[in-house]
């Protein structure tokens, strides 16, 4: 299992165990994580499943893909950290990982 912390934009932080070849955001929603709509369900149709990825795990979770790319253009207050969770695979290697949700999703 790895360890996902989620902040939200207040500051909260709250610690999930996911499975690895999980996502990121079936790990969110496993888990009640509030500001995780993922409203396609995973598809990387939507971006409802936004997230900020810590500068310290950029490199570990490597850059979005062109759909995701593409998805992103319809996310809410994008940064160069962003990606969208259901596009992020756990692996033991991300235990760990810290990602904040932004204020609202798209």
């Amino acid at each position: 299992m790895a360890k996902i912390t989620f902040v939200d934009s207040s500051g909260t932080a709250r610690t999930v165990e996911a499975q690895p070849g999980a996502t990121v955001m079936e790990a969110a929603v496993k888990n009640g994580i509030p500001g995780i709509d993922a409203e396609c369900g995973g598809a990387c149709a939507c971006a409802t499943c936004h997230v900020y990825v810590d500068e310290v795990w950029r490199d570990k979770v490597g850059a979005p893909g062109a759909m995701e790319e593409d998805m992103l253009d319809f996310a809410h207050e994008v940064r160069q950290s962003s990606r969208l969770s259901c596009q992020i695979k756990v692996t033991e290697a991300l235990d760990g990982l810290v990602v904040q949700t932004p204020e609202r999703q798209a």
